[in-house]
């Protein structure tokens, strides 16, 4: 019997792109390194998109922005989903050489448009701007790269507070990008809110 024969196939009311995008919370992140707590797709997209949701209201509150923090935070929820079917890529492999970094983002804009395949026509039009928002929307691109940096940064020191040393120099160095970050909101975070995730429970100030 031939391979493509075993190949699943679904009746014509039945989509499953929801059930794929749940399969986000067995994707762990950080594969060359060894985790004290190991961390997933899933759970670094909440960060990614809480933590842009807050760089566009402190960008829009003290720097005269205008953008809206409810699309900055749903970008941030969609960015690494090609990666339910590329994996997390570590960082390392993925910057081996310019040619295979423009392969490997070819790769994950077809596993996006794998996944909005999976969608009734009507609602992956709804769902395209979400996986493709750097052709559509480029002034969040920055904002939601740079909160992909920070939720990088915040698991390096969780993982420093835990006694971990394997994250240290990653932490640097993405404390050193970021801080050479031109957008102002960027360096506000780090000044006020980044010192309260090396603190305990109990150092926490609670208002």
């Amino acid at each position: 019997m031939k391979a493509d024969t075993m190949k699943p196939t679904a009746p014509a009311d039945r989509h499953d792109f929801f059930a794929f995008l749940a399969r986000m919370q067995y994707i762990n992140r950080w594969g060359l390194m060894r985790n004290t707590q190991p961390e997933n797709i899933k759970e670094h997209s909440l960060d990614v998109a809480m933590l842009a949701h807050a760089l566009v209201v402190i960008r829009n509150t003290f720097y005269g922005g205008t953008l809206d923090p409810n699309q900055a935070a749903m970008y941030g929820i969609f960015h690494d989903a090609s990666e339910i079917f590329t994996g997390d890529m570590p960082t390392p492999v993925k910057h081996f050489n310019p040619n295979f970094k423009k392969s490997f983002h070819q790769l994950e804009d077809r596993a996006r448009r794998k996944l909005l395949a999976m969608l009734p026509p009507e609602l992956s039009l709804v769902y395209e701007p979400l996986f493709f928002f750097e052709e559509q929307d480029a002034d969040y691109q920055p904002l939601i790269k740079a909160a992909d940096r920070i939720a990088a940064l915040i698991k390096c020191l969780e993982e420093e507070k835990s006694g971990n040393l394997e994250f240290k120099r990653a932490g640097a160095e993405h404390l050193e990008s970021l801080r050479k970050s031109p957008l102002p909101e960027v360096i506000y975070f780090l000044d006020h809110f980044l010192p309260g995730y090396s603190l305990s429970l109990d150092e926490l100030y609670l208002g």
